[in-house]
C-alpha cells in the first residue's frame, strides 16, 4: 500500500488544531474519548504515553497509570509539564520501558505510518497494550474522501489506513489484536443542520452498520514469542520479628575458652 507524501506534522499542526476546534472536530472527539474512557480503566502499569497530533488533547484522564507522558511534535505555548518534544518515528523512550501507548491519528498523518508504530511497539513492554486510533476509510467519511479526492485540507489529506493493513502490521510487530471499535456515524459535514438531517445514520449504524464509523479503535497486546507470564504471588503468613538481641561470635569465642580454661583447672 503506497501513501502519499505528506509534509511533516509540526507543518500540519495548525490546520489540525483548526479542524478539532470546529463543530464536526469536536464531536468526533467527544465520541473518540468516550469509547477509549471505557477500555483505560482496564488497562494497569506504570508508564502510559499518548502520541498524537494536538497537544491540547488529553485522552488518559481514566487510566489507572501513574506516570503519563505525551509526545508533542514542536514547542508550543502552555505545554504541559509531562510533554515530550519529540519526532514520533524516533521516540526519546528506552525499548520496552512502557505499559500503554496511545496513538492518535499519529499514524494518519505521519510521513511514515508503518515507522511511527514500529517505535510505538519498541517501547511497549511484554505484555503492554496499545491503543490506536485513526480514520476508517470504510465509512462515509472515507467514502467523503474519496469524492472529494486528494487535497491539503485537514482531515481530508490523512492516510485513512484500512483494519486490514493494521492486522498484517500488528501480526509483523508481534501484535496481538483484542478488541476492534467504530463508532461516529454521521456524515463529515461541516453544517450543523445538515448533520442532524442524516441522524439515521447513527441509529443504523449502531445496528447494522458497528464497523462503519468515521473513526476506528484498536486494541492490541504486545506477546512475545517465548515469554512465561509471571504469576501473582499469593499473601503467606510471616512470622513477627520479635526485638531480640543476637548473640555475638566474640561473646561465643570467649565462652569457648573460658570452658577449656577450668577444665585444664580441674585436671
Amino acid at each position: 500500500m503506497s501513501f502519499q507524501s505528506q509534509p511533516p506534522l509540526k507543518v500540519m499542526t495548525p490546520d489540525l488544531k483548526a479542524w478539532f476546534d470546529s463543530e464536526v472536530g469536536r464531536e468526533l472527539l467527544e465520541a473518540e474519548s468516550a469509547l477509549i474512557s471505557r477500555i483505560l480503566p482496564t488497562l494497569f502499569g506504570y508508564h502510559l504515553v499518548q502520541i498524537g497530533v494536538d497537544s491540547r488533547i488529553c485522552l488518559y484522564d481514566e487510566s489507572p497509570v501513574r506516570n503519563k507522558f505525551v509526545v508533542v511534535p514542536a514547542l508550543a505555548l502552555g505545554l504541559a509539564d509531562n510533554c515530550v518534544v519529540a519526532d514520533s518515528s524516533e521516540l526519546p523512550f528506552e525499548q520496552h520501558s512502557v505499559d500503554v501507548v496511545i496513538l492518535h491519528h499519529a499514524l494518519d498523518f505521519a510521513q511514515s505510518p508503518h515507522q511511527v508504530l514500529r517505535e510505538a511497539a519498541r517501547i511497549l513492554r511484554p505484555g503492554g497494550h496499545m491503543l490506536v486510533v485513526g480514520f476508517n476509510p470504510s465509512s462515509l467519511w472515507g467514502l467523503y474522501r474519496r469524492f472529494k479526492g486528494k487535497q491539503p485540507k485537514a482531515p481530508w489529506n490523512g492516510h485513512f489506513i484500512s483494519h486490514r493493513r493494521l492486522s498484517d502490521w500488528f501480526q509483523l510487530l508481534e501484535l496481538t489484536e483484542l478488541k476492534r471499535r467504530s463508532e461516529y456515524f454521521l456524515a463529515p459535514f461541516e453544517n450543523e443542520k445538515w448533520r442532524k438531517r442524516c441522524c439515521v445514520f447513527e441509529r443504523w449504524g449502531h445496528r447494522a452498520f458497528k464497523e462503519r464509523g468515521a473513526f476506528t479503535l484498536m486494541l492490541a497486546r504486545k506477546d512475545v514469542a517465548g515469554m512465561t507470564p509471571i504469576k501473582e504471588e499469593r499473601a503467606r503468613g510471616r512470622l513477627i520479628n520479635l526485638p531480640v538481641a543476637e548473640p555475638s561470635v566474640r561473646g561465643q569465642i570467649s565462652e569457648g575458652r573460658s570452658d577449656l580454661y577450668r577444665r585444664r583447672l580441674q585436671r
